[in-house]
């Protein structure tokens, strides 16, 4: 029946809930994590030699530089997958489509968005595969620049999460170090919050 809504244990459902919040505040912590497929620009550091005034002679606004080819060096999240922005809604909407209430329309909806996510990924890769050029990142260097770095960051990371890490590409010790940690802890309440608003109007 359609309209029958699945009656998760509470023990099952605190779980997918769980989920749900991780995968907001994984999402939450990737906007603080310089990536190429994150539209934010990259900023640096620069030495006080480099700095004249607040604008700083060199461009430099209260000590930061912008600096997009940082986006380009694997750094973080982008050690464990190159997608960490949109990556997160596929266990987000399974876990969504069983907290909502587990009927066909909510499978087809939030598990719909989970291989939307899958197949936008998939997508900026192939571009990458077809030597097109950019995905949407905020670079300012030419085309052709964007396209090398971009080779270079795809050859470097995974599609798959953890896949690079467990090859050797990347090493777990810098995923550790490097982790944006603050984001993510104040993104799991905010995941939540956001997760808890969305079922209420959903389920009610």
């Amino acid at each position: 029946d359609e309209m029958r809504v699945m009656v998760l244990p509470e023990q099952n459902y605190m779980f997918l809930y769980g989920i749900a919040a991780l995968s907001f505040a994984a999402s939450i912590a990737s906007l603080f994590n310089a990536s190429p497929m994150s539209l934010m620009p990259s900023f640096e550091k620069v030495g006080n030699n480099d700095v004249t005034n607040s604008l700083g002679s060199s461009g430099s606004i209260a000590g930061l530089q912008r600096n997009d080819s940082l986006k380009m060096k694997p750094k973080g999240l982008t050690r464990v997958t190159r997608h960490p922005l949109i990556l997160p809604v596929v266990p987000w909407g399974l876990a969504t489509s069983y907290l909502a209430g587990g009927r066909t329309s909510d499978f087809v909806l939030f598990g719909g968005l989970a291989l939307y996510a899958i197949s936008g990924c998939a997508c900026q890769d192939l571009r990458i595969i077809r030597k097109e050029g950019s995905v949407g990142t905020v670079m300012s260097t030419t085309t052709g620049e964007v396209g090398t770095l971009l080779e270079s960051f795809y050859q470097k990371t995974s599609f798959i999460p953890f896949a690079a890490v467990v090859d050797g590409r990347q090493s777990f010790d810098s995923v550790v170090k490097e982790f944006p940690i603050i984001p993510f802890i104040v993104g799991i309440p905010i995941g939540y919050v956001m997760e808890g608003f969305l079922l209420q109007l959903l389920v009610g």
